[in-house]
């Protein structure tokens, strides 16, 4: 039994091409699945979406001014207001409808959203035009007022709407483009920092196994199962998990390593949250444990001594602290050239999902090294 779970974990680690393969397919399905939706529509009532696409109108509203006045000269500033009034509250009034409907643009495919889009938005240029005509008319109360004035000059504002839809929705779909490719290379190399575990790690790990089969079966069976939840967690597609669980995995990991490093290693927890705060702010998957491995590889492993880690979690308000002080020389860090890339890794991934709240720092003392990680939480 303990021969072939063990002939299992070398192969999945001998060949990671299959494994490379199976998480290339679920990429390609998600990135169908977001091909398919609209996703895009939700996007135009975030601000930065709408100050681009306003600053993108004003250029469009002098261009058609100037094509009307056909050159410089004749150019009039009130017109120029008239056309940057006209699609700019075009502009304000299909962002805020999209916005509200998101949910229901949500329901079609992309194709079918641009489409029913761009009649949203002939509906409100036409609307707004009958408005502005009945407007003029109760200002200047000149003659009965006629189908033919309210319909006034509608023709020449949809042909402005199609131009302005042409536009606008081109812009929205780009930009669509972009934020895709960007999140796809995002996930890309994501996932290739999470699928990353330590090879000097696993191979004393599975090396301890193989040790402890013949000594102590029961430990070995423990240790073997807790280095499959963490390979399992490994594989697993980008997501975000509780805080509580990515604890639990760390102590899984911790656990293992403890069996291996025997005395030198203790570790020191200290968790000031509630038990349902835990649960309710959320992490990405494999944040704490390359760090909590870093602090153990650099600063446990290579001393002779037992050494001490500490771990303090603190969830203050709606931000959330974490810091790891572990034991360090100057000779370990200066031999140890692959210090910085977990904590790198670590970082990029926290930004992915929070921004510019995360704030990442590392002190080093005088024979102690402290990682501080900090972000501003959501609630799972």
């Amino acid at each position: 039994m303990w021969s072939w779970q063990l002939r299992k974990i070398k192969k999945s680690i001998a060949n990671p091409n299959a494994v490379a393969e199976i998480r290339r397919n679920k990429l390609s399905q998600s990135r169908q699945l977001n091909a398919s939706g609209s996703y895009f529509f939700t996007k135009i009532g975030q601000s930065q979406h709408l100050l681009e696409l306003i600053v993108a109108s004003q250029v469009l509203a002098m261009l058609l001014a100037l094509a009307e006045a056909r050159g410089w000269q004749m150019l009039e500033v009130v017109r120029v207001l008239q056309y940057l009034l006209f699609i700019n509250w075009t502009i304000l009034c299909f962002s805020a409808l999209v916005d509200y409907f998101r949910e229901f643009f949500a329901k079609f495919s992309q194709k079918t959203a641009l489409i029913l889009g761009f009649i949203l938005l002939q509906l409100i240029v036409l609307l707004t035009t009958c408005a502005i005509n009945v407007i003029q008319y109760w200002a200047g109360r000149s003659g009965n007022f006629s189908e033919e004035i309210l319909f006034q000059g509608t023709g020449l504002h949809l042909s402005y709407g199609v131009l302005l839809g042409a536009f606008c929705l081109r812009y929205l779909y780009m930009r669509e483009q972009w934020l895709s490719q960007q999140y796809s290379e995002l996930n890309a190399r994501i996932q290739a920092m999470q699928a990353r575990i330590h090879p000097h790690f696993l191979f004393n790990s599975l090396n301890s196994v193989v040790s402890l089969i013949a000594i102590d079966p029961d430990k070995a069976e423990h240790m073997l199962i807790n280095l499959s939840r963490l390979f399992r967690a490994s594989f697993q597609e980008l997501k975000l998990v509780s805080l509580a669980e990515e604890i639990d995995l760390c102590q899984q990991y911790l656990s293992i390593e403890k069996m291996r490093l025997g005395v030198r290693l203790k570790v020191e927890w200290n968790v000031q949250a509630s038990e349902m705060d835990l649960k309710r702010v959320t992490i990405p998957l494999l944040t704490l444990q390359p760090l909590l491995e870093n602090s153990i590889f650099h600063g446990v492993e290579k001393s002779l001594q037992p050494s001490t880690v500490s771990v303090l979690v603190e969830i203050l308000q709606n931000q959330v602290s974490i810091v790891i002080t572990n034991p360090y020389s100057h000779d370990t860090i200066k031999s140890a050239q692959g210090n910085g890339i977990a904590i790198e890794n670590v970082k990029q991934r926290l930004k992915a999902y929070y921004g510019q709240t995360v704030k990442f720092q590392v002190y080093k003392g005088a024979v102690i090294y402290t990682t501080v990680v900090s972000y501003t939480y959501r609630v799972k």
